[in-house]
């Protein structure tokens, strides 16, 4: 996997993302700056992502390729969020 950033207001108004949030549900779980470098370790290395860290959140925005659809990057985000290395964490909804 490949982190590029494109800068913020760029991705944030990108088509070709899909924009997925994490956030802390408990205070007891690690930081988001860990949060973060674990996602990214976890996620499927096909996937380019382009994080933001903010608070209790994490902020992925994962690009679109011809053969992942926005299911399959959810699906994928929800499966690394259920490793222990993540406990704590949620996908908002």
């Amino acid at each position: 996997m490949t982190a590029q950033w494109h800068g913020y207001a760029h991705v944030a108004n990108a088509t070709g993302y899909v924009e997925v949030v994490t956030v802390r549900e408990d205070s007891a779980a690690p930081s988001a700056e860990t949060t973060v470098i674990r996602l990214l370790g976890l996620l499927p290395r096909h996937l380019r992502c382009v994080p933001e860290v903010a608070g209790d959140q994490v902020r992925l925005w994962i690009a679109r390729d011809g053969a992942t659809t926005d299911t399959d990057i959810r699906r994928a985000v929800r499966a690394v969020l259920a490793d222990a290395a993540l406990w704590g964490w949620a996908e908002q909804s």
